[in-house]
């Protein structure tokens, strides 16, 4: 597998005000009161639609903006689907008639997480996962992704978590991934902190050896699936340029820098993954890594030739993790019932409503 580029690869139009932090719209609009800057900003981050929508702007200046950037958002919702276990999936039109998928969980004690995707289609290709099955694009810019979660918290409440799970490898696209973060922390804007922030990867070393020495600092949660390079090369093209080995050593690094536990997640597909010797396979990799195993049952995709386990095969697997003491734990199913859990993602790569 040849090395993915880091970085790069978006449609190269500029970014809209959502990608940009106070002092930037200040500069991006020409501003000589910085605090207008600000007041945007905020609005922005309690759902305004237009400029026209921010009373406390005089109207001068909020006709002025608006010939400026006629659109305040890049993106819209073409259509929503709602889960009976109260998640939804929205899937977005981009402005160049591109579309991507966000997904709203919510768990049983009402909390909701924004699972946001990072790119438009995926080039890892995962071979059980629907997004791998569609190739790539491209990079989603700033904005893209900042405004993912705007409209996913104009269908009720504020997320209070955020999951970089969805469309793409968030490693492949830290340009945009950092400032993303960074307007989501911001103190004045949705304040999230970095404990509600996943970043979830299939194993990019570059990607992991930056996140230790440059951050952001938040939870990191890596796909694993398989423990023995035979298996993770076959089903994940990723593990042929950076294995089992590589990924370790880039993993240890990342904890001796920041100290953190991290999450190994585990997509069990039955006959494939789901025996006793690959739950101690992974068992033994683990090793002194501090991590927690979030062990998902396979989420069906119609068109790839796995299957679920059964409920034996499951028990089986996460007893003998458990016996060899590693900490296990079944991921809920979320948004199943709309395309929407893990592995699920992407019907096409362009809307065909454009």
């Amino acid at each position: 597998m040849d090395e993915p580029v880091m970085e790069g690869q978006d449609n190269g139009s500029a970014v809209h005000p959502t990608g940009l932090l106070p002092d930037q719209i200040a500069a991006r609009f020409g501003m000589d009161k910085p605090f207008r800057g600000k007041q945007i900003f905020r609005w922005i981050v309690k759902g305004a639609r237009s400029f026209e929508d921010m009373t406390d702007l005089p109207s001068t200046e909020r006709e002025r903006l608006t010939v400026l950037s006629p659109r305040l958002f890049s993106s819209e919702i073409v259509e929503t689907l709602a889960d009976g276990d109260g998640s939804s999936k929205i899937k977005i039109r981009l402005n160049d008639g591109a579309a991507i998928e966000a997904v709203l969980l919510a768990d049983h004690e009402g909390r909701l997480t924004a699972c946001l995707s990072t790119q438009v289609g995926c080039p890892m290709a995962c071979s059980f996962c629907k997004t791998g099955t569609l190739g790539f694009l491209r990079n989603l810019r700033v904005d893209e992704i900042i405004e993912q979660y705007l409209l996913l918290a104009a269908l009720g409440r504020k997320p209070s978590n955020v999951v970089f799970m969805g469309m793409g490898e968030p490693l492949l696209n830290l340009k945009a991934l950092r400032p993303a973060i960074q307007i989501l922390t911001d103190p004045d804007g949705f304040n999230l902190s970095t404990r509600k922030i996943t970043i979830s990867t299939c194993g990019l070393v570059p990607g992991i050896m930056s996140l230790a020495d440059e951050g952001p600092h938040v939870r990191l949660a890596i796909s694993l699936t398989a423990a023995t390079d035979e298996l993770r090369d076959t089903l994940m093209p990723v593990n042929r340029r950076w294995n089992l080995a590589a990924l370790k050593k880039a993993l240890l690094y990342y904890q001796g820098k920041t100290g953190d536990r991290i999450s190994l997640e585990a997509a069990i597909m039955g006959g494939v993954n789901s025996g006793v010797e690959g739950a101690r396979a992974m068992a033994a990799w683990i090793h002194p890594l501090k991590v927690q195993v979030n062990v998902i049952l396979w989420n069906p995709v119609e068109e790839l030739p796995y299957r679920q386990p059964t409920r034996e095969e499951m028990a089986s697997f996460e007893t003998e993790l458990e016996r060899l003491g590693v900490n296990a734990v079944r991921r809920a199913k979320r948004g199943r019932g709309v395309g929407g859990a893990c592995g699920q993602l992407g019907d096409t790569l362009m809307d065909s409503q454009r």
